[in-house]
């Protein structure tokens, strides 16, 4: 026999679960301790937008098969690389004096991502597996600061449901998405250190978001993240790189020069660190789009550089950029 459950009782279980999911989110939102490992949720984030958004998954696979088309051509040399020249809008949402960063943090990051994205950073020429020293590549893409734009709020955190992204939300809206890339600095829940959006997502939604002290060289920057390169990783996201391990064990991050690895590196590896996948490769532990500490990532590959221009390219999603 079935058992009636009276209907005072299911209002007491969503009463219940409703308090427990606030009280979650009260949780989530006042957790804003420095992560010491590194945290992305790009995947994650992606996740949730394929989920709510099923065309998105015919986006993507257009976008993957220019992708391949694109890398193929420029092997082929029927492809000319376009200048590409990003102008960026930094949105800053902030709380306290000590989350409004400067100007000089602020111009810091554009100079590592011009560094970064053009092969002059000083530590590229750092330890390299000697089968991948070829591979560091100069990707060619000029970042120029545009404008800064500065909201106060009374938001502790924000979290990675695209908030800080809506003016009516209390964050700030993206300006022209289609030929500038935004980034939102602001205090970030559960030891995220940032996210971005794939080419193909909303364009309201558009850009990267890094966590405030994890942003550039100086002011609130704080170690092991206080090189910059959260913002590199990110702005790779957003040209299309998924992390070196293809977010799954031995995964494939559709670039054919970069090693397979086990999962995520944290901190800075050890020379000659092996994978156990296939051939147990040394790991590229060196590249940008791995979790290791800002000091240890300093390096894009010639297969990543590739696959990055062609978003920018004629007919890409993100061409226009391109000059």
């Amino acid at each position: 026999m079935k058992r009636i459950i009276p209907a005072w009782a299911f209002l007491l279980l969503a009463l219940t679960a409703c308090e427990k999911s606030i009280k979650e989110e009260v949780a989530i939102d006042d957790d804003v301790a420095m992560a010491t490992e590194r945290r992305c949720d790009a995947d994650l984030v992606l996740s949730q937008q394929l989920a709510e958004d099923p065309s998105l998954k015919d986006k993507l696979a257009n976008i993957e098969s220019f992708t391949n088309d694109y890398v193929a051509k420029k092997k082929s040399g029927l492809v000319k690389q376009a200048t590409v020249t990003i102008p960026v809008v930094v949105n800053v949402l902030y709380r306290t004096a000590a989350e409004n960063v400067s100007d000089a943090q602020i111009q810091s990051q554009i100079d590592v991502l011009n560094r970064d994205f053009n092969a002059t950073n000083t530590d590229f020429n750092s330890y390299i597996p000697a089968e991948y020293a070829g591979l560091k590549a100069n990707v060619g893409i000029t970042f120029t600061l545009q404008a800064v734009v500065r909201k106060a709020t009374t938001k502790s955190s924000w979290r990675t449901n695209d908030d800080m992204k809506k003016s009516s939300r209390g964050g700030i809206n993206p300006t022209s998405p289609s030929n500038t890339l935004n980034i939102w600095v602001c205090t970030l829940s559960n030891s995220i250190l940032g996210y971005a959006q794939f080419p193909g997502g909303s364009a309201a939604t558009d850009g990267v978001v890094i966590l405030n002290r994890a942003f550039g060289t100086t002011g609130t920057a704080a170690a092991p993240f206080n090189l910059g390169r959260t913002a590199t990783h990110e702005v790779g996201h957003w040209a299309n790189l998924r992390h070196i391990w293809g977010d799954a064990t031995c995964g494939n991050d559709q670039v054919t020069d970069t090693p397979p690895h086990n999962t995520a590196n944290y901190g800075c590896p050890a020379q000659g660190h092996k994978s156990t996948c296939t051939g147990t490769p040394n790991e590229m532990w060196m590249n940008y789009m791995d979790y290791t500490d800002d000091r240890c990532m300093y390096m894009f590959s010639t297969g990543q550089k590739d696959r990055m221009l062609a978003v920018f390219a004629a007919g890409g999603p993100r061409a226009g950029f391109s000059l």
